[in-house]
């Protein structure tokens, strides 16, 4: 008796992925070097630190060019670890100088984020920290983009790797930055995705690597009240409050979240953020909304409201998106509003709209996912011209 075995249907186990170190953090990269047997553990500090620096300081994206590793390292890396840069999907510069970056970092995960130059110390990055956002601010674009998930401290981190490619700005500088300031106001709500935001303010900040200032990276929540102490003892960022109203009922339907976490709880918790003072001063963001939150009454209400917390004002004029029903206030309706707030104290400068020909402004990001790309849309219509 004759017995034939069927192999047809034994699957190989497909390869394991190349880990992509860009956006470990010092352990995770030191564990990678050791699991992906790169290098024994005992050698694996020391390795990391020399990978490290090629990264984050030299912004090397080819491990050939880690010339103070020797080849048969070199080898390793190659064959079981990538420094690969997300897919650019789509770069616009306005005319304003803004420069703003569709980027995709797996398939169907795509972010926007924004340099915006001339802002901070040099020019500032508004970075996403989720795919969508789960909040639903009624003036806000982003907000009408379901959540798709959080992104991870890579995809972040990628985010700033992106933006210094493009303004060719490896190695890292000590002076003279074009990037020097880190603001988390793009896509998502931050303080849902704490972790992933931790882990890329520490890789960001390390001395040793981008090596930006942690006061120089500001997180901007809509009031996710119970993660702000740990915001300020894991990160010290400098904390921006998505505000936009003095009393809870309009608040409610501007910012969604305020129904769970109402301005009294919002307040008690920014007066205890760990390190907040006259230097490290709150910023509370408010849109201008055109007959709904920019009267002198408001504004004295908003003075009340924020009495005795070191703190200054970013009045926001309203970015108009397709399909909103808000309009911005007058420029003179503002300006009333900002005198109201200056003479009680505190400094609160009008941003200067930027970007919004490519939609770029505040509240205006948007991954392009849900609708047809803008360049192929440019593509087809010129096809059709010329086909006339």
């Amino acid at each position: 008796m004759s017995i034939t075995l069927d192999l047809s249907r034994v699957s190989t186990p497909a390869p394991a992925a190349p880990v992509n170190l860009a956006g470990l953090t010092r352990d995770g990269l030191r564990e990678a070097l050791i699991s992906g047997g790169v290098c024994a553990p005992e050698k694996a500090k020391m390795r990391s630190v020399q990978i490290w620096r090629w990264i984050h300081h030299h912004g090397v994206t080819d491990f050939a060019a880690m010339t103070n590793i020797d080849k048969e390292t070199r080898a390793r890396l190659e064959a079981s670890c990538t420094l690969a840069r997300p897919e650019i999907v789509e770069r616009q510069v306005s005319k304003d100088g803004t420069r703003k970056y569709l980027i995709r970092t797996a398939p169907g995960i795509e972010i926007e984020a924004v340099y915006i130059p001339d802002v901070g110390r040099a020019g500032a990055l508004c970075v996403s920290s989720q795919v969508g956002c789960t909040l639903n601010c009624t003036f806000c674009h982003t907000g009408t983009q379901k959540l798709v998930r959080n992104l991870t401290a890579a995809e972040i981190v990628a985010q700033v790797q992106v933006c210094r490619d493009d303004l060719e700005e490896w190695p890292s500088p000590s002076e003279d930055r074009r990037l020097s300031n880190i603001v988390f106001m793009g896509m998502g709500e931050p303080l849902y995705n704490l972790d992933a935001v931790s882990d890329a303010i520490d890789i960001i900040s390390d001395n040793e690597g981008i090596a930006l200032s942690r006061r120089r990276m500001t997180v901007s929540t809509s009031g996710v009240v119970p993660q702000l102490q740990a915001l300020g003892d894991r990160t010290q960022a400098m904390l921006a409050i998505s505000l936009h109203a003095t009393n809870d009922d309009l608040r409610n339907v501007l910012v969604p979240l305020n129904k769970k976490y109402n301005l009294e709880q919002l307040m008690d918790g920014i007066r205890a953020y760990p390190g907040l003072s006259n230097a490290r001063r709150v910023t509370f963001e408010y849109v201008m909304l055109k007959g709904v939150n920019d009267s002198p009454a408001e504004a004295r209400a908003l003075v009340k409201l924020i009495d005795g917390i070191p703190a200054k004002v970013n009045l926001i004029p309203f970015n108009p998106w397709p399909g909103t029903d808000y309009e911005c206030s007058d420029w003179k309706t503002i300006e009333v509003f900002a005198a109201i707030l200056n003479k009680a104290g505190f400094a609160s400068p009008i941003r200067t709209p930027r970007g919004r020909d490519i939609l770029a402004a505040c509240g205006q990001l948007k991954s392009e996912s849900e609708k047809l790309r803008a360049s192929a849309l440019r593509t087809a219509e010129q096809a059709g011209a010329e086909a006339a």
